[in-house]
């Protein structure tokens, strides 16, 4: 198989395995109403994804540097199919939840950058970029579309419906996975760097052109997550406070829809960055992140097209440099020391995308369910900081 055949069938699949992965933010103001949950608590069912993949993955993708990534793949679309069914049938409160959507979180441990890793392993150079974009790109997309398809299958079957969907899906990620990924083991690379130890990240955290995009990447999906775990709900409140135009679709086809841009703007992103210069670029998105997440939550006072006008901007910035810190983290690794390098990314990531949905959801009981001004104001003295961090650490490279 062509290293081209290869990548677009490895990115299918991260497709189907990601498919429905925001199912439940999606539907969420229904959660919020059948289980009479707080926003803190609501909060926590969306980040609990975040922190299982916290815990989980700098496990499964150090891994990949010692064992073939296809087992840890296989072991990620089984517990994501597992969890999205045990949803469907299972759930019936907080607590059931919570451990489900953790269930969720180690699966897609074992899919996300293993699933990248596989790919990054084939290729180098320009080619490795580019794939490294299109693969963030098909998950990116993925993302983008469970919002409209939980929202259509809610509409015709209820929402269980939507759950089964994305556990077929994640089933047919595991049947591609094992038909099409190497079952060798990963082999020496000349002048690597061999870790102590299978969690020793001591080598990842002395690198520090690696640990300033890393730091990037955290506040990056710090943002995202937060921006996905409640735009559906915050677009179903500023609706109902004010109304909508006739041509307004509902907000989970809107948050799709945004999306779908942010997907547009993350491939043209790396493409920029290459012209541009990463770092330049990645600090122009960061900065209008920050003053995106302001305008967005003080927009709900305003009226509904406003507020999803805010919405497509932010996330367009957000989206901006998505692809690029990947592909910086990676180009940075050291040699053999690529699987753990990602893992420590993944993971630092994935705090940020634990502590986003959480502290809007805070600062929603704390402040007033309508406080959406402080709830994502917050998300911009996080990227201002962040950016600091950033630039500093490539400064001492």
């Amino acid at each position: 198989m062509t290293a081209t055949r290869f990548t677009a069938a490895v990115v299918l699949a991260q497709i189907l395995a990601q498919i429905g992965a925001y199912t439940l933010p999606a539907l969420l103001p229904i959660y919020i109403a059948r289980w009479s949950l707080s926003a803190t608590e609501a909060g926590w069912l969306i980040g609990a994804f975040f922190a299982a993949y916290v815990f989980a993955v700098p496990l499964l993708v150090a891994l990949t540097d010692r064992v073939p990534a296809r087992r840890v793949y296989l072991l990620g679309t089984a517990l994501t199919a597992l969890s999205h069914l045990g949803f469907a049938l299972l759930a019936d409160g907080f607590w059931s939840a919570l451990a489900l959507r953790a269930m969720a979180g180690v699966g897609w441990a074992g899919c996300y950058m293993p699933g990248l890793k596989v790919i990054a392993d084939r290729q180098e150079g320009t080619a490795q970029s580019r794939a490294v974009t299109w693969h963030a790109a098909g998950v990116g997309i993925a993302g983008a579309a469970s919002f409209a398809v939980a929202g259509s299958l809610d509409s015709l079957a209820g929402p269980a419906a939507a759950f089964l969907f994305g556990a077929a899906a994640a089933a047919m990620a595991f049947a591609i996975g094992a038909a099409v990924m190497p079952a060798e083991a990963p082999r020496r690379v000349a002048g690597a760097v061999a870790p102590a130890a299978l969690l020793d990240f001591r080598p990842v955290l002395r690198n520090r052109a690696a640990m300033a995009w890393i730091v990037g990447y955290t506040v990056h999906t710090w943002e995202l997550a937060a921006l996905r775990a409640w735009a559906v709900t915050f677009l179903t409140v500023t609706i109902a406070s004010h109304g909508a135009p006739a041509w307004l679709p509902g907000p989970a086809v809107i948050f799709t829809l945004v999306g779908l841009v942010g997907i547009a703007v993350s491939v043209t992103g790396n493409e920029t960055a290459q012209r541009f210069g990463r770092a330049r670029v990645v600090a122009a998105a960061m900065g209008a992140g920050a003053v995106l997440a302001f305008v967005t939550g003080w927009s709900a006072a305003i009226s509904a097209p406003l507020a999803v006008v805010c919405v497509l901007l932010w996330n367009a910035a957000i989206y901006l440099d998505s692809s690029a810190l990947t592909a910086g983290t990676v180009k940075a690794a050291a040699p053999g020391m690529r699987g753990a390098t990602m893992g420590l990314h993944s993971m630092c990531g994935y705090a940020g995308g634990f502590l986003g949905p959480v502290g809007v959801g805070l600062m929603l009981d704390i402040a007033g369910h309508d406080a959406w001004g402080p709830a994502f104001g917050h998300i911009a003295i996080v990227t201002l900081i962040g950016l600091f961090l950033m630039r500093r650490l490539n400064r001492l490279a």
